[in-house]
């Protein structure tokens, strides 16, 4: 089984956390969770990764973006994977093509 193309590094309860779990799981991403450190100074798998000491974050190996804040993940999530952006073949895919 491969690992899923993105990994969401996040806190237990973190409200701008779930928003993007919600996100990804409204259009059916698979992610891998990457729980984190709840002290802000002790996340350094997050600031190795993004820059950044901040949840959420996602790296996306599919696109190669990195990148925090819940909003413009969620922006990115969906101009990248939403019905407005180019489905890639994953509209194919899902009516039993490939």
């Amino acid at each position: 089984m491969t690992e899923p193309q993105i990994t969401l590094y996040r806190l237990q309860a973190c409200p701008f956390c779930e928003r993007v779990v919600r996100t990804l799981d409204r259009f059916g991403l698979e992610y891998r969770s990457r729980y984190v450190e709840p002290m802000h100074s002790e996340r350094n798998v997050v600031k190795r990764v993004s820059g950044a000491r901040s949840v959420p974050a996602i790296v996306d190996r599919e696109t190669g973006v990195t990148m925090s804040e819940s909003a413009n993940i969620v922006e990115y999530l969906e101009g990248t994977y939403g019905d407005a952006a180019t489905d890639g073949g994953r509209a194919a895919d899902a009516e039993g093509g490939a």
